[in-house]
């Protein structure tokens, strides 16, 4: 019964943590001059992905090295076709030019570079397939290289922070909406996830079904829902700059340090999910050219969602 009422009290937790991030992170966006596409891209995609971060490096210390790619694989997936299908819903995310030529093709070079360092059997005939210490520094180099070109794009964007005028607050209280906004993203998120697996085990859901949607969603809520209240608030930029930010960060970042830990064991099988992270940031590219230029439109994220579905029936269904 305490599961269950922790869910509740979760899901509480999740919405007014990420109202808090979002408005103490718009407020410090403010106050430096700095574009809320900045720190969507860096203090709350990389807030947001803590979960991620965690899951991994237990993991990886554990031995389960599964679950460490496979978390990651599966929060990419959800956060472009789930995330961002329900965030464009609640409002239009009109985005600047340089996240259409720069941003989204980073994210898609992280997708492209993990399928390369990951298919040492498909690529070179190796006997087996894995993420080694060396691939995980090399996602890390790209990484830092990643935190660079966000330091030289840190001034505002004429024309997107124009949707709604963020309400500043003093040094302090921004600095304890972040705080207590990732407090309270972290304590929901695990309260709901650990809810949710106990619904679905009594349910009799197999573990791996619970791990695709359950564990990868899970890690993924609290990009939900500050991309959600982001998008409410329209705040824009920090809607997307969280997604596009975090699926870098977990690629290059969580998974960089996740190999340097342990090295991490690649299945052949998880190449179709990477092929779906792939199409995902292709489609958000291509969206970016069809209908109002350079937004993702609310028809757009309901093919976004319709995707997520039909992704997840598949692996149900194959299961």
């Amino acid at each position: 019964m305490l599961v269950y009422t922790l869910f509740i009290i979760g899901l509480i937790f999740l919405i007014k943590g990420a109202d808090f991030l979002v408005d103490g992170a718009s407020s410090i966006a403010g106050r430096l001059n700095i574009s809320d596409l900045v720190i969507g891209l860096t203090v709350v995609a990389f807030g947001t992905s803590t979960p991620e971060l965690f899951v991994n490096i237990v993991a990886s210390i554990k031995g389960n090295t599964d679950i460490a790619i496979g978390n990651v694989v599966g929060s990419n997936i959800a956060n472009v076709f789930f995330i961002l299908g329900v965030s464009s819903i609640i409002y239009p995310l009109a985005v600047a030019k340089g996240t259409v030529w720069k941003e989204i093709p980073f994210s898609l070079l992280a997708a492209i570079v993990l399928f390369i360092t990951a298919n040492d059997q498909l690529l070179d005939g190796a006997q087996a397939s894995a993420l080694t210490r060396v691939d995980g520094l090399v996602l890390l180099s790209f990484f830092i290289i990643f935190i660079y070109y966000t330091c030289s794009i840190a001034t505002r964007i004429d024309g997107l922070e124009a949707h709604v005028a963020a309400k500043q607050s003093g040094w302090l209280r921004s600095s304890l909406y972040i705080i207590l906004g990732l407090a309270g993203l972290t304590l929901g998120g695990k309260w709901i996830v650990d809810g949710a697996v106990a619904f679905a085990t009594k349910f009799g859901m197999s573990e791996s079904l619970v791990g695709l949607t359950i564990v990868a969603v899970g890690t993924s809520l609290p990009e939900l829902a500050t991309s959600a209240v982001a998008a409410y608030k329209r705040r824009v930029e920090i809607a997307v700059g969280n997604v596009v930010g975090s699926n870098i960060f977990n690629i290059f970042f969580v998974l960089g340090v996740s190999a340097g830990i342990k090295p991490l064991p690649f299945q052949p099988g998880y190449n179709l999910d990477m092929g779906v992270v792939v199409i995902s940031s292709l489609l958000l590219f291509v969206f970016m050219f069809t209908g109002k230029k350079r937004s993702l439109d609310r028809g757009e994220g309901l093919i976004f969602l319709i995707c997520y579905g039909g992704y997840v029936a598949y692996h149900v269904f194959t299961d």
